[in-house]
């Protein structure tokens, strides 16, 4: 806001300086930078995010693979947590051993959650990579956008915040200018007065 309010000095004024031209000059290349500039950062960083993510999810879709573990038994709950988050995080799934064949034929045996009501001899899916592994859910389309999105945003809420910082730089420069000048012209004032001659 000040920044648009800094533009008043453009006007002829006989008590404008040097200083506050400066200053509608800082607040009106800031302006223009913060209306160009923010947005062209944040959909270059937006791109090249979610490039970066693309490649990542065809990779993770790639080396994951999808396969079925049969739950051997249920294992007992831990005890009763009394916060609520973990609480329900907790009911969400229920803790299973489970065993699996990875795509490379290898048996495999641990402990996972599965939902709630699992029971012995239920199959559900789990993602692995190409050994067996446990791995992550791949990275979909959606989270990528996302991922992208705000990666956008916040390059360009960065970079409007950097050109404010350089405007407010420069403003904290142009007032330090704008008090010596002062301090010297109350200087001169201070030497004149008392002197009768002194508006002659």
């Amino acid at each position: 806001m000040r920044m648009i309010k800094g533009l008043w000095r453009w006007r002829r004024n006989a008590l404008r300086r040097k200083t506050d031209l400066a200053e509608a000059w800082a607040a009106l290349v800031a302006a223009v930078l913060i209306l160009l500039a923010a947005p062209a950062v944040g959909w270059a960083a937006g791109s090249l995010a979610h490039g970066a993510l693309v490649r990542t999810a065809q990779e993770q879709r790639a080396e994951r693979h999808v396969v079925a573990a049969t739950v051997v038994k249920v294992l007992p709950q831990p005890p009763i947590d009394s916060d609520p988050e973990t609480a329900s995080a907790r009911d969400a799934q229920r803790r299973v051993l489970a065993q699996w064949t990875g795509p490379d034929g290898s048996r495999h045996e641990g402990t996972l959650g599965a939902h709630p009501a699992a029971d012995p001899g239920e199959t559900f899916r789990i993602w692995t990579d190409d050994h067996g592994q446990l791995r992550a859910r791949p990275l979909d389309s959606a989270t990528t956008a996302t991922h992208a999105a705000l990666a956008g945003i916040g390059a360009g809420a960065a970079t409007a915040g950097l050109i404010d910082g350089a405007r407010r730089l420069v403003v904290w420069r142009l007032m330090r200018r704008r008090y010596a000048q002062w301090d010297i012209a109350w200087e001169r004032a201070r030497q004149d007065w008392g002197r009768a001659d002194a508006d002659s």
